[in-house]
């Protein structure tokens, strides 16, 4: 930590103390109590800042816990110097933010700044005609069949060809691998060859500059963040004038990201009598408007979208199903009629059809998806004074938040039993058969929601039930130690909610276990 960084934190934790112990007992509410009860605890002065000071260490879970008991399922962020947020995970509310009052809660300029070293303008940190420019190419290039057969070819020749094989060596060794880096290393060479055809090998075992890329991404990511979880967001201006540690780190991964997509681009501006090809990359270099910046902004943007999020996802995924062997064996069970139904037979690669037939593995990605959802806050900005369909008023100039993580974990909107893992949740009984059905997109806006849903929602699901289905058939994952729903790994808090060190796991082949 800063000399700097460290001398304010002590004088804050002084200030906090001494004020307690002075003032706060002697203008102590009776209703304390109930105060507790409606949202956060917001003190004279200082406002929510002692609990965020001894809470931001575990920022989801007590948001969670806060949101969670406050009737209306949101709360209000008080911050000395009249600067507020608005945190909710009541649907409605999350539904007025999203679409009915979408033009009232963009982005903003604040939130823009927070993010603009690192994704520039890309998709994801874009507002106005900018946004709408990259959306309009994007959303004819994902509704195209030549896409969609593209991406799927890809994820299936990197899975075959690498991350089964990595498997099946670490079965016959009887290793401890990290599940976590072999998804995040398919999930980038993936996106990198959909997004831009270059392949960095990563899963392959390549020292190459996509491995010191994917270091210096999820370094960036997780100190980027930490920006949001200031006290003050825009101090980050002052840390980095001032050449804080974590400043300075953040510019050099930063110049390490920016670089590896400042060479994508440039060698394929330099490519002669270039074919047309089927990359995201292609598609935006045919619009001249474009300048080599602008496109490194969105060669960024494409990685956060394809590697983190769908990394994400499985991790969590495959670490909730070792400890519900009845899940997988409906899923096993799954494949097997598909299989039988199809003529297909392991390991043939699945088609579209037979992916689209895996309505019960679907349903057990979107429970992961819904209780680890791979972006558990997203952040808004209030243009002008609005009030919330539960009748909470919001000023402008406020942050928003909506919260899918609390989403989750609250009865009201999940039922009793929303701490469960529990895919049947899923599922409804169509002309009699069992068929997934989907969820209203604000009620589990894992995928944003409104005119910025995610365009590669449909292609996200198809990627993440390849990977899954084509493990499981093949394999059995065994987390070291035994997984626990009742004590969770540890996750770190970034762009993405990733498991902190990891996902250990014993990798077992179905063929051997059969012989047992």
């Amino acid at each position: 930590m800063d000399i700097l960084s460290l001398q304010t934190l002590l004088l804050i934790i002084f200030f906090l103390i001494f004020y307690y112990f002075i003032f706060f007992n002697l203008i102590k509410s009776p209703h304390k109590a109930t105060r507790a009860q409606i949202g956060f605890s917001s003190y004279p002065l200082v406002g929510t800042v002692p609990e965020f000071i001894l809470n931001r260490h575990r920022f989801l879970e007590w948001t969670t816990e806060v949101i969670s008991r406050s009737p209306t399922k949101s709360g209000i962020f008080d911050r000395p110097g009249k600067i507020k947020g608005f945190i909710t995970a009541n649907p409605a509310n999350v539904e007025h933010i999203l679409k009915t009052n979408f033009d009232n809660y963009p982005k903003g300029a604040r939130l823009i700044s927070l993010l603009d070293d690192f994704l520039g303008r890309g998709i994801f940190n874009a507002e106005g005609e900018s946004w709408r420019a990259q959306r309009k190419i994007a959303s004819y290039e994902f509704n195209t069949r030549s896409l969609k057969n593209f991406v799927m070819e890809t994820a299936a020749v990197e899975l075959h060809n690498r991350f089964i094989p990595v498997l099946a060596k670490n079965a016959d060794l009887n290793r401890v691998v990290d599940l976590q880096d072999l998804l995040e290393s398919y999930t980038f060479d993936n996106i990198c060859m959909v997004a831009f055809n270059v392949d960095p090998g990563c899963l392959a075992g390549n020292l190459t500059s996509g491995r010191e890329f994917m270091e210096a991404f999820e370094e960036a990511a997780a100190i980027i963040f930490q920006r949001f979880l200031s006290l003050y967001p825009s101090s980050y201006k002052i840390k980095k004038l001032l050449r804080f540690s974590s400043e300075l780190k953040l510019q050099k991964s930063i110049t390490t990201v920016h670089k590896f997509a400042e060479d994508i681009i440039k060698s394929r501006m330099e490519e002669k009598n270039r074919k047309p090809d089927e990359d995201l990359l292609s598609r935006f270099m045919e619009e001249s408007e474009y300048s080599p910046e602008y496109l490194r902004d969105i060669v960024i943007s494409f990685i956060l979208a394809g590697r983190d999020t769908t990394s994400s996802a499985l991790t969590w995924f495959f670490w909730l199903l070792s400890s519900h062997p009845e899940v997988e064996e409906k899923i096993l069970d799954e494949l097997k009629t598909i299989r039988s139904s199809s003529g297909g037979v392991a390991p043939d690669c699945f088609t579209f059809d037979e992916l689209r037939n895996m309505h019960y593995l679907q349903a057990a990605i979107s429970e992961g998806l819904r209780l680890y959802p791979p972006v558990p806050l997203d952040t808004k900005d209030c243009l002008k004074d609005d009030v919330m369909p539960d009748g909470t008023f919001v000023g402008k100039g406020w942050y928003i938040t909506y919260h899918s993580y609390a989403m989750a974990r609250i009865e009201s909107v999940w039922g009793k039993d929303c701490l469960e893992f529990r895919p049947e949740r899923w599922l409804v009984e169509e002309d009699g058969n069992v068929v997934y059905r989907p969820e209203n997109s604000f009620k589990f806006p894992v995928f944003h929601g409104g005119p910025r849903i995610c365009l590669g929602k449909e292609m996200a699901y198809i990627q993440m039930k390849l990977v899954a289905a084509s493990i499981i058939e093949r394999f059995k994952v065994e987390v070291v130690p035994v997984a626990n729903e009742k004590n969770p790994p540890e996750h770190v808090l970034a762009l993405t909610i990733r498991m902190k060190n990891g996902l250990s796991v014993r990798i077992r082949k179905r063929s051997e276990l059969i012989n047992e």
